[in-house]
């Protein structure tokens, strides 16, 4: 079997070898084994699940709560001539059904669910007459309510043991404790507990976390000191263009990257970052999920993480070359006093959670009793200002209306526009010589895109338009219309996260919210918080550190951490004290004022401090007020 994986990583991905636990992990799925890897950030989880379904007949179900990481998987499979597709929300009923018809019926190897697709009954019955040889479960944390980012959507996973009670489970994640590694299995209903984890030490990287009140020009002279590309972390969308903008005054190639820009604008900042071009994107943490740039000399977090998991994650995106790298973390009180009260309002009553759901039904003009499986595009802005609600609480109340099966919303993605004809090819003839106005644009859509009467073909109203010598808007009005006549289907493009209502909709009062999960949600949250207290409050060495919480028992320091740095230094100025108190002990004896007033280096406090350390050794001795040498040196 080993000669057979090699073949298919070479064929596809051109690698003569795997990386660290992919050959390992592989074979355990091969063998029909469920399957727990813990692979840190650039492990290469998606070859763990690619590989052994195409060596086996039928299709993988993949889920993943990152649509955009989806969407650039099966673009990237179907570049190298593997069937893919992916669904989630934003896609019209239509658009689905013609996608899991081809999963079934069609040769597709991989098919990307975004988990709230299993809300569904339509895709739970159609994913039953698949021939499905593995589920793979990305961010699999994403299942346990004692992880850092829980996702109640992923609690539907279980119903595809239903469907298909034989077919492995292989769920990946960069990060996990010892409490969330086991809460997975118990959720996913793991019958051999196979679990595979690399070290969560990162040898080359420097941890280092700084109390620093002039962030800004700490953070200038790193990049200037450290050279090479990076990444500068910041908490939300304003900050990322102020910082930006910082930068690129004082000489430094700069830009700026959050979710709130449209897709084009996205991908063009990234590429200028991956090729080069930019040497710094200053971003939320919006910014990085499956990108693999090796040369990344730092990673800069302006504000404090939510979690130790998210930071190991956001500061992994270093040195993935295996050079040195540092992933730099600056603070000050302020920053950990906001963590707090973040902390706080992102747990709002039972009482403000049935609130956002009354403004949601209002909001949206949905009737009592009606509304289920309808969705939405949703500006949670705009909503919260016309209720004049605070952003964060609400949030939050969404993510507990999901948990308890009320609502889905889904992450922001950018959606093309979609189109397919809905009547056959000699009716088109005929409508076309009747209409004559849509003739133009129904040949233009014909002549660039195949099977556009079988499935949904993204399109561009812009390169139409230019293409047809008219306006966007008078490409727009064309699509619509043929639309309205029903000789086509048209979707327009949207980049907003999608709402779906699972529930007709009922009286807020009657609408019941979960409060024992809620109050442990909290507690595990606390949590969280104190871990990132512990980590910038700890002595010890921060690979330690950061190993102790998620399970390692590493004692060896890293040596090149701030706090380890800290050390040597103190201890070759211990070293040098020692010969200084030597010397001058040797000329004569003297009081300890004397002494200390004598010596050069250190301050008054770590003087004193080699004094009764080398008194506890007995190198020195105190006769009456004098000390004087004792010992060889």
């Amino acid at each position: 079997m080993e000669n057979k994986t090699l073949t298919i990583l070479k064929q596809y991905w051109g690698y003569d070898t795997f990386r660290p636990l992919q050959e390992e992990v592989i074979n355990s799925v091969l063998d029909g084994r469920d399957t727990l890897a813990l692979l840190p950030t650039g492990g290469g989880k998606s070859i763990c699940f690619q590989v052994p379904s195409l060596l086996q007949a039928g299709i993988c179900i993949v889920i993943s709560p990152l649509v955009a990481l989806m969407k650039d998987q099966v673009e990237n499979l179907r570049k190298k001539g593997i069937e893919s597709v992916a669904i989630f929300s934003g896609m019209s009923p239509r658009e689905v059904d013609i996608a899991l018809d081809n999963c079934i019926y069609g040769r597709i190897k991989f098919l990307y669910l975004a988990p709230e697709r299993l809300y569904s009954d339509l895709v739970r019955e159609r994913l039953r007459y698949m021939k499905v040889n593995l589920f793979a479960i990305d961010e699999a944390h994403c299942i346990s309510q004692w992880g850092y980012d829980f996702r109640p959507p992923y609690l539907q996973l279980a119903k595809l043991r239903e469907l298909h009670p034989s077919v492995p489970f292989l769920a990946l994640t960069a990060t996990a404790t010892p409490e969330v590694v086991e809460d997975i299995q118990d959720k996913l209903g793991f019958v051999d507990r196979q679990v595979f984890r690399m070290s969560f030490r990162r040898e080359n990287l420097a941890y280092m976390a700084l109390k620093e009140e002039d962030k800004m020009g700490r953070m200038l002279r790193m990049i200037h000191k450290l050279g090479g590309s990076g990444v500068v972390y910041v908490r939300n969308r304003r900050e990322t263009q102020e910082v930006a903008q910082y930068l690129v005054n004082h000489g430094v190639s700069a830009d700026f990257y959050h979710a709130g820009l449209d897709n084009q604008t996205r991908s063009q900042k990234q590429d200028a970052w991956m090729d080069n071009r930019i040497r710094v994107i200053v971003a939320t943490n919006a910014f990085g999920m499956g990108i693999d740039k090796s040369d990344v000399r730092f990673v800069l977090h302006l504000d404090l993480p939510d979690s130790l998991e998210a930071y190991y994650q956001e500061a992994g995106r270093a040195g993935r070359d295996g050079k040195k790298a540092f992933p730099v973390l600056m603070y000050q009180q302020s920053d950990r006093d906001k963590l707090w009260e973040n902390f706080e309002a992102s747990f709002p009553e039972i009482s403000y959670i049935q609130q956002v759901y009354h403004h949601l039904g209002n909001y949206y003009q949905i009737a009592y009793g009606a509304g289920k499986g309808v969705s939405f595009d949703f500006d949670i802005v705009d909503f919260c200002k016309r209720y004049q609600l605070d952003i964060l609480p609400s949030m939050s109340a969404l993510k507990f209306l999901e948990r308890d099966g009320w609502l889905t919303v889904s992450e922001a993605v950018f959606i093309p526009s979609r189109f397919k004809f809905e009547i056959s090819y000699q009716e088109l003839y005929k409508f076309q010589v009747q209409a004559a106005k849509y003739d133009p644009l129904i040949k233009l859509i014909l002549r660039h895109y195949g099977g556009v009467f079988d499935y949904y073909v993204p399109l561009n109203e812009f390169e139409f338009a230019k293409k047809l010598k008219t306006s966007y808007t008078a490409v727009t009005e064309l699509l619509l219309g043929l639309q309205k006549l029903q000789v086509a289907s048209y979707l327009p493009k949207t980049d907003a996260p999608q709402l779906e209502f699972l529930q007709p909709r009922v009286d807020y009062k009657n609408l019941f919210i979960d409060a024992p999960f809620r109050a442990e949600r909290k507690r595990v949250k606390e949590t969280q918080i104190k871990a990132i207290y512990a980590y910038l409050d700890t002595k010890r060495c921060r690979s330690i550190a950061l190993q102790a919480y998620f399970g390692e028992d590493e004692q060896t320091a890293c040596g090149a951490c701030d706090l380890c740095l800290l050390r040597q230094h103190q201890e070759k100025l211990e070293e040098k004290l020692m010969v200084e108190i030597k010397n001058s002990l040797l000329q004569s004896a003297k009081t300890v004022k004397e002494l200390v007033d004598d010596l050069t280096m250190g301050d008054d406090e770590t003087r004193l401090y080699v004094i009764r350390l080398l008194l506890d050794k007995e190198k020195i001795c105190l006769e009456g007020d004098l000390y004087r040498w004792n010992a060889p040196f």
